[in-house]
């Protein structure tokens, strides 16, 4: 029997942030970009019908405007499905808060799991 879309547990969670040169994040705007991403965190209907959960860490390019430029896959879930959703989510989401430094990117673990 497969789990209903209520019973699902998505978790975005930043790891660690990685800056670029002479650009250090604040504590606090990893907390917005985590809020940003997460909002538009889904569970693939196909990895959820196989009972698929992992967590795939995406390294994401942030212009200094908050654009989002492009995304990495730093570490697979063990789910193709997982892994194409993770990085398509940071395009999908569009635009962070600017970062305080400018351009910078964030590495971040984009969790599924079923409850």
């Amino acid at each position: 029997m497969f789990k209903t879309a209520k019973t699902l547990a998505l978790g975005l969670f930043v790891a660690a942030a990685m800056a670029a040169p002479a650009h250090a994040q604040s504590a606090d705007w990893i907390r917005q970009v985590t809020r940003t991403i997460a909002a538009k965190q889904t569970y693939p209907k196909a990895a959820q019908a196989r009972g698929e959960e992992g967590t795939a860490k995406v390294k994401i390019y942030v212009a200094a405007s908050g654009a989002v430029e492009r995304a990495e896959l730093v570490s697979a879930s063990g789910s193709t499905a997982l892994d194409r959703e993770a990085l398509a989510l940071p395009s999908r989401t569009g635009s962070v808060p600017p970062p305080p430094g400018g351009a910078t990117t964030v590495t971040v673990p984009i969790t599924w799991k079923l409850l």
